[in-house]
């Protein structure tokens, strides 16, 4: 950064010497271009998330699979985009971000194209189970609370909800032109479509994001300057070592149980059988995926908020307040689906879409206070249970459609198991910061 000097005053014996100013603050700190880049890279690895509710009735349609069938390898992509969660951020502090989310992205291209070509269920699993698991868990919400730790110091609430609600906002983006393409052209054309995205943004990623604030001599937003630090190698014995630790702590648990339930009542559940659900009462299938559009138009709002109030407020009770408010909104949705969109259909859609993934701002912050430095990891296998509890959601939902005939009964127990959520994150220590102990401990 360029400095500027004083003109030198004169003394009796010559020029005084030169005294620098203080390097300027840049009016726009990098910390927020990066925050942007991530914002848009999240984006464009959306549209894997959109498609998995709208590939069920064709593939049940095309290949005679059940719908347990699908929901498998939809669970078996929801359960490794969680696992993969905690190694991806230690992979990050090994050999740095740019380079961990360029092949996330690369993997995720090729297992969407790969779908084009399978002609048997376990292809399905394969393909767009494992291999999209994979990258997207590379993807997930462990990438966003990495760039947010070592980039920003202020504002860390409010920038984890603007790039959480990037997912949101990929979703605005992609499930209408899915949807539309599902509808007239077939499910295949819109898995190159997911996979053509994923790859448009590899050069983005490669180009223009740093993997730390010292890369280009800066200070993260808000805080003093500190050199990068070295890479932190055995990136998969450190993930299981800080989950040992972190599971001899109360706060985990509570944490990883309240964010399984998040998981199960939103990727597992309306992401996954909300459109076929819709469909069953007679909605088209373009109407219902433009229904999740429009939750992802609010859940941008609700989770930016989120991240705002998480600055502000205490956060277990801000979980308590979510989890309550979308139990109560899923015990009414079994009487609101029909064959048109109404009021109260829209009421509920603008309701939940606030409260979708407003859970991730405060679930980040209690991380943060209780696991310090390990807080990123932390979250990564607490956001594993999001997404076991999304996995087992997304298969017990088609089996209980084919068992039941309808999706009832799977709605009233998510419900139910938002107000255990609710009571569980106020049981969460307060303000204390519970260091993870030692090794030796």
């Amino acid at each position: 950064m360029a400095q500027t000097t004083e003109t030198p005053a004169r003394t009796p014996d010559g020029p005084a010497p030169r005294t620098p100013r203080a390097p300027r603050t840049p009016r726009f700190h990098r910390a927020w271009f990066v925050a942007a880049v991530t914002f848009v890279t999240i984006i464009g690895a959306a549209a894997f998330a959109s498609l998995p509710g709208l590939l069920i009735e064709p593939l049940h349609d095309e290949f005679d699979w059940s719908r347990g069938t699908i929901g498998f390898a939809v669970s078996v992509n929801l359960a490794l985009y969680g696992l993969t969660a905690p190694f991806a951020a230690a992979l990050m502090d090994r050999f740095g971000i740019r380079r961990v989310v360029a092949v996330a992205l690369t993997i995720i291209s090729v297992g969407s194209l790969l779908t084009v070509w399978m002609t048997a269920a376990w292809q399905l699993v394969l393909f767009w189970g494992v291999l999209v698991g994979l990258g997207s868990g590379s993807m997930a919400l462990s990438f966003a609370a990495t760039v947010t730790n070592r980039w920003f110091v202020a504002r860390r609430g409010l920038v984890t909800g603007i790039l959480t609600a990037a997912g949101a906002s990929g979703q605005l983006v992609f499930l209408p032109l899915l949807s539309w393409l599902v509808e007239h052209h077939g499910w295949r054309p819109a898995a190159v479509t997911v996979a053509l995205a994923a790859l448009a943004v590899v050069p983005f990623v490669w180009l223009l994001l740093r993997d730390h604030p010292a890369d280009v001599g800066l200070a993260p937003y808000g805080g003093g300057y500190a050199e990068k630090p070295a890479p932190v190698t055995g990136a998969a014995r450190r993930a299981v070592t800080v989950l040992f630790k972190a599971a001899r702590t109360g706060p985990f648990w509570l944490l990883a149980g309240t964010f399984a339930i998040c998981g199960a009542s939103t990727n597992g559940l309306v992401k996954t059988h909300f459109v076929p659900a819709a469909h069953d009462h007679g909605m088209p299938v373009t109407a219902a995926a433009g229904l999740l559009a429009v939750i992802g138009v609010f859940d941008v709002v609700g989770t930016i908020a989120s991240g705002w109030f998480t600055d502000r407020f205490e956060a277990r009770r801000l979980l308590a307040v979510y989890y309550a408010l979308r139990g109560v909104s899923l015990l009414f949705l079994p009487m609101l689906l029909a064959p048109t969109v109404h009021p109260p259909m829209l009421f509920f859609i603008v309701f939940y879409g606030l409260d979708w993934v407003a859970t991730v701002p405060p679930t980040i912050a209690l991380c943060r206070e209780h696991y310090g430095e390990d807080s990123a990891i932390v979250f990564g296998w607490v956001l594993a249970s999001h997404q076991v509890g999304a996995a087992v959601v997304a298969f017990a939902g088609g089996v209980a459609r084919d068992v039941f005939g309808s999706y009832d009964v799977v709605w009233y127990a998510s419900g139910a198991l938002c107000a255990a959520a609710a009571l569980m994150a106020l049981v969460i220590r307060r303000t204390r910061t519970e260091p993870l102990p030692s090794a030796g401990a």
